[in-house]
């Protein structure tokens, strides 16, 4: 019973950290919208896999994450430079757009889960998240300081990421089709996200702390 508790909770917390809207969730509504279901579940796996390593190591590497904290500042500045990037071409693309285009993320023959192991590379901001969230479930007596226990809350997060992934595929493409939403809305869409990201993530590295 413990175990179970302890894989929900590591669930629940990962479901909810994708509920509000970012780069990885509406990419995986844009691939289920402009592609197919199949390839919006790949990114996802992707996705989720890159960040229950991240996970698993903020759990056991704190230490080396603390002595190597220039390479996750250099990571964090490429991200916000290339999510600024990827928002100005989104909207060029959307002002040049006459027929119905894929996004720009979107215009190449990349496997869609190697684009979602790489987009969640390039997103340092969930370690931060993760070492507070892991640090006070541990505070608290939540969660067990033990390697089982990590595994299975481990999982718990990767599952939890794939089902946040899950409501914006099938929800968003419902949620698109019912408003006849055509591909220029959504890289407009898709470039506003963009660009409040990149904001965010200039904000943290200038004013905040990555890790």
């Amino acid at each position: 019973m413990n175990s179970i508790l302890i894989f929900l909770k590591g669930w629940l917390v990962s479901f909810l950290g994708q509920l509000p809207l970012g780069t990885m969730s509406i990419t995986s509504t844009q691939i289920a919208v402009q592609e197919s279901f199949r390839n919006a579940w790949k990114y996802s796996l992707g996705v989720a896999i890159v960040e229950i390593i991240y996970l698993r190591f903020t759990l056991t590497g704190v230490d080396w994450i603390i002595q190597h904290s220039i390479l996750f500042i250099i990571l964090g500045w490429v991200t916000a430079i290339l999510f600024l990037i990827l928002g100005i071409f989104s909207f060029l693309t959307a002002y040049k757009q006459q027929a119905e285009k894929k996004a720009v993320l979107l215009e190449n023959n990349i496997s869609r889960f190697f684009l979602g192991l790489s987009m969640s590379a390039l997103n340092p901001a969930q370690i931060p998240f993760w070492f507070i969230w892991s640090s006070y479930l541990i505070n608290n007596g939540s969660l067990p300081i033990d390697s089982v226990s990590f595994n299975i809350f481990t999982l718990g997060c990767g599952t939890g990421t794939i089902a946040g992934l899950a409501l914006y595929m099938y929800g968003g493409n419902w949620i698109i089709r019912r408003m006849n939403t055509g591909n220029r809305i959504l890289n407009i869409i898709m470039g506003c996200v963009f660009i409040i990201a990149a904001i965010a993530q200039f904000y943290r590295m200038i004013w905040g702390n990555i890790i």
